[in-house]
């Protein structure tokens, strides 16, 4: 393969040479010979360069296997994950292996995964806000980083004792309805949400503070997420005034001491985001369709409990697949890209799908309606009406 480059000739040599007076011929030379200095050792290292490609490039053909073999960096980036587990006093539970779209990239040449089967989703290179050369490696750390700091899935029966379930599943209730009036974005719900059940999970909370631990946490992810966060007096005045400036600010203070200031933490919309592309590159149907009912069920696991046990990549997965069968029985909900860039097998899944299905039919008649009613606009194609058939076994 041959490399062309392309060399302008500055022009601005030859401005010199009619714009200097006649008394400075020597500086205008100078001038002159330094350029073609500088000319001649460029063309000299695009010469290297297209000597060291074309070297690259037979090795890439005599060596194919070799770069497709496992590397050593496999071996080290699971060694480092085990030491990060330890440090956060966790067994180390490797992660069910991902068979990478392997990607050698050299001038612009790049060797896809040769399962067919795979539909490669991080292709798109051209566009700088997708990130599709770390985008692999930024979700690797992701699946790592959830299993730190997780709220205790059991934190009712332990450490609270003036506070249960129901009261926490209509706090969360009422903060989505805050979040619709205030205009915030989902992924400051899902923080909010994260934040309360992470501080809950080691502080015992009276019920009175607990509309006020709320609203703290909701100030906090506002500050974490938002362009423009509302003010302290917006979520002073939500609450009908029944706490004060001073008290919100205090209540923040503690929750960020708790928290150590490290309030990043991935949740189900952040792997909602990657298994949706993925869900799309291989849907027929209505992909803004599949994306409203694929949120509208993460966010009703918000408000139930129960699903803290779950991982929240496990909840992002589990919700495209019901959305999947709920739109489309003809084909199976669940296929080899997503099994690839997901992690997960259907069985891996059959758990979380089948209760997310029992929170879609309601089948425990559960009040709290702020989710369905917003996902009932026509902004969102009115999915909340949508229901599921029967899932059968054979799908898992």
């Amino acid at each position: 393969m041959q490399v062309k480059f392309r060399v302008r000739k500055a022009s601005w040599v030859k401005m010199i040479r009619l714009r200097c007076p006649k008394w400075l011929p020597p500086v205008a030379d100078k001038l002159s010979q330094i350029h073609i200095d500088l000319e001649r050792k460029s063309l000299q290292e695009m010469e290297k360069m297209k000597f060291n490609s074309e070297d690259a490039m037979c090795s890439i053909h005599l060596q194919d296997n070799a770069l497709l073999r496992p590397s050593r960096k496999t071996e080290c980036s699971t060694d480092d994950n085990r030491l990060e587990n330890h440090r956060y006093g966790m067994s180390y539970q490797p992660l069910s292996p991902r068979k990478k779209v392997e990607k050698v990239s050299l001038l612009g040449v790049f060797t896809k995964s040769r399962n067919p089967d795979i539909t490669d989703i991080d292709d798109d290179y051209k566009d700088p806000r997708l990130c599709s050369l770390y985008a692999p490696d930024i979700y690797d750390n992701l699946r790592v980083a959830e299993l730190a700091r997780r709220p205790h899935p059991n934190f009712m029966e332990t450490i609270q004792r003036d506070i249960t379930q129901s009261m926490r599943g209509i706090l969360v209730d009422w903060l989505v309805e805050v979040s619709e009036e205030y205009k915030l974005v989902p992924d400051t719900l899902y923080l909010t949400v994260y934040l309360i059940d992470w501080f809950l999970s080691q502080n015992y909370v009276e019920r009175q503070r607990l509309q006020l631990l709320g609203i703290s946490c909701m100030l906090i992810a506002s500050k974490y997420e938002e362009i423009c966060a509302p003010r302290v007096e917006e979520f002073c005045f939500i609450t009908d005034n029944t706490y004060t400036k001073e008290e919100v600010l205090k209540m923040e203070s503690q929750a960020l001491k708790y928290f150590g200031f490290q309030l990043f933490a991935p949740t189900a919309k952040t792997f909602l985001r990657r298994f949706l592309r993925a869900a799309r590159a291989s849907y027929k149907c209505s992909s803004l369709e599949l994306e409203y009912l694929s949120n509208y069920l993460a966010e009703l696991t918000l408000v139930d409990y129960g699903f803290l046990k779950f991982r929240p990549s496990v909840i992002a997965a589990s919700a495209v697949f019901l959305a999947r069968w709920t739109l489309d029985q003809t084909n199976h909900p669940w296929n080899s890209t997503l099994e690839h860039y997901a992690c997960y097998k259907a069985l891996d899944l059959k758990v979380t799908v089948l209760a997310l299905q029992d929170l879609q039919l309601n089948t425990g008649g559960c009040p709290l309606s702020a989710i369905r009613m917003k996902y009932r606009q026509e902004k969102f194609k009115y999915v909340a009406a949508l229901s599921s058939p029967k899932l059968l076994e054979a799908l898992f």
